[in-house]
């Protein structure tokens, strides 16, 4: 079954995996903005940006692996959600297309 078809609550049950890794998110426009990855599911992640990003905007995001025994992940990504917070972070969420 393709993840889009799975209904809501279905998809919020995954588990989260707590995270505090630097990314590289890139908007298919060209930007590329350091990230960092809060959590990470089997769909989706939530992650901290300095700046908004339009809900709806494609992306790509890259969190390199800290050993060379294991990869890099590199996901194609769409911002669901993307909420200012007091201290003039951004937290997105993000559903993920296609795991690389």
């Amino acid at each position: 079954m393709v993840l889009n078809e799975r209904d809501y609550e279905e998809k919020r049950n995954y588990i989260r995996m707590t995270m505090n890794a630097s990314a590289t998110l890139s908007i298919k426009e060209g930007d590329a903005i350091e990230v960092t990855c809060i959590d990470l599911s089997a769909t989706g992640m939530s992650i901290r940006a300095n700046r908004a990003v339009k809900k709806g905007t494609s992306v790509h995001v890259n969190i390199q692996s800290p050993n060379e025994q294991f990869r890099s992940m590199d996901a194609d990504a769409v911002v669901l959600r993307c909420e200012p917070h007091d201290n003039g972070d951004y937290e997105l969420g993000l559903e993920i297309e296609v795991m690389k």
